[in-house]
């Protein structure tokens, strides 16, 4: 039999094989994309379950936070030291059990030492499924592996606060964490049969002053961003001791990775002009998807009286569009080129969050679908293209090590984004509402005319407070817009790096790269 003969026959197995790989590391990487929203709208129903407070209930999200935050750069040290395969493994199954200590716990002791262990399991489990795609598919399908990755990545926070606010309210809130069990042993199953595993380097030094370093300033960090708001940031000892933290381990541990021997991170992975850019664009993606995720529900709900399930429903299109564009752009990548697709997407992503600047309390639910749909296919269109160019000229050997970057930058500009956002919120909303306020007096004209309702008469008390809640509202309003025309200067912002990137030319692969001059 000839080798063409030999090839031929066992290009349908690869394929095969490929398919079952794919299958399987999506599963978990939907899994743990999904944990990334599914339980904030449970949280009413933890505190009320739990007798906690308000500030107490919130560290079950900040537990898992600081954890996967903190065990995201070493996944690749562990990949190389351990094998991949049973890294993955190890973080499905850990995950998978974490998933269901959770929603059997009965203390919100219980509940925070459970959603460490799901954030420590879980924190690997996107970079390892980017890693294992780019080794899977070759070089030319490297676009198709990363649009396929991107749809799980993408849609699990977008169809999180759906599928959490229907679980919770048709069910319990527990059901939240179990959905993941028969997803988490799908998966564990499908990479303990297909996943191939890589060379083991069991020799391999580990850098532990350095990974402490970079553990203690993102933890800090995390901690601040979390934590800033209800401890109304820097006039609270605790915010100022986290930031100095954070900026002096995040000092010692950059003067480290240039000056050690084997260091944690080795500086050669930021050497690369591409990944050094792409994790630039990753954190402002991080920034609008997660932010906007974040002010949308109680817009709908709080302003515009939306019930949970119905608010949920209206920001599924989102992900419709995020799922129509990464199927185009998959195609697309190797035939235009990659900048273009990107530049695109980053035009769709300020074009929806200009229109969204526009919102009022009365804006349509067509309206906030059809913009939902436009800022999905801008996001699909930067995150597809962007995880390809990323790693494009990135030496394989550093691969999982540069996943690891890619997921830690989009988590922090995630964190940094709901942060800020929240902040200039709260901020805008208090300077709008003393600035509509000082207009408001018994005695202008306006005022005393036949038609202003009487429910907001200033000569009741029951008056006075309705005035006050409508004034609150259109402040609220008026500092949400402000929020989304912030972002979408933010993406604008972002447009000009797109030209010391490098890009390969039309009608080649990824692997063939020029420099645009």
């Amino acid at each position: 039999m000839t080798d063409v003969a030999v090839a031929a026959r066992a290009e349908p197995s690869a394929r095969l094989q490929r398919g079952f790989t794919t299958v399987s590391i999506m599963l978990a990487t939907i899994m743990q994309a999904l944990d990334t929203t599914i339980a904030n709208v449970a949280l009413p129903h933890m505190q009320g379950s739990m007798s906690a407070t308000q500030d107490q209930i919130s560290w079950v999200l900040t537990s898992y936070i600081v954890a996967a935050a903190i065990m995201t750069p070493p996944t690749g040290f562990l990949a190389a030291r351990f094998g991949r395969k049973k890294l993955f493994m190890v973080s499905v199954g850990g995950f998978t059990i974490s998933s269901i200590l959770c929603g059997a716990a009965t203390s919100l002791p219980e509940m925070v030492l459970f959603r460490l262990m799901q954030g420590a399991f879980g924190a690997g489990l996107v970079p390892l499924s980017q890693a294992v795609l780019l080794d899977t598919y070759p070089k030319e399908q490297h676009g198709s592996a990363m649009a396929i990755w991107g749809m799980g990545v993408m849609l699990g926070p977008i169809l999180g606060p759906t599928l959490g606010g229907y679980l919770t309210e048709y069910y319990n809130w527990r059901w939240v964490f179990y959905i993941n069990v028969p997803i988490g042993l799908l998966a564990f199953a499908g990479i303990a049969t297909f996943v191939s595993d890589t060379e083991k380097r069991p020799g391999l030094p580990f850098d532990w002053f350095g990974f402490a370093l970079l553990s203690l300033s993102i933890g800090a960090l995390q901690m601040m961003l979390d934590r800033g708001e209800s401890q109304d940031w820097f006039s609270s000892t605790e915010i100022i001791v986290e930031t100095v933290l954070c900026s002096v381990a995040l000092y010692m541990f950059l003067v480290h990775m240039f000056t050690a021997r084997n260091p944690f991170l080795e500086p050669g992975l930021f050497k690369d002009r591409n990944f050094a850019i792409g994790l630039c664009f990753i954190f402002v993606i991080g920034v609008v998807l997660l932010a906007t995720l974040a002010l949308l529900p109680p817009f709908l709900q709080n302003l515009m009286g939306y019930p949970v399930m119905t608010a949920g429903l209206v920001l599924a299109p989102r992900g419709i569009g995020s799922m129509m564009a990464m199927v185009v752009v998959g195609r697309l990548i190797g035939r235009v080129d990659i900048r273009f697709l990107i530049l695109f997407g980053l035009t769709m992503t300020a074009l929806s969050l200009h229109q969204m600047a526009g919102f009022t309390v009365n804006v349509s639910q067509t309206t906030l679908v059809v913009t939902g749909i436009m800022q999905g296919i801008g996001l699909g269109f930067i995150f597809v293209p962007l995880s390809t160019i990323t790693f494009a000229t990135l030496d394989s050997r550093y691969r999982t090590e540069g996943t690891a970057m890619f997921s830690l930058m989009r988590n922090i500009g995630s964190s940094i984004g709901i942060s800020v956002m929240t902040t200039m919120l709260t901020q805008n909303t208090q300077i709008v509402h003393e600035s509509l306020v000082a207009h408001l007096n018994p005695f202008r004209m306006a005022m005393q005319q036949p038609w202003f309702p009487a429910a907001w008469s200033w000569d009741t008390t029951a008056g006075a407070s309705a005035l006050n809640a409508m004034v609150t509202a259109q402040a609220s309003t008026i500092a949400y817009l402000n929020d989304f025309k912030a972002m979408m200067w933010i993406v604008i912002a972002v447009v000009p790096l797109l030209l010391l990137m490098r890009g390969p030319k039309r009608g080649q692969s990824s692997e063939t790269v020029e420099v645009m001059e």
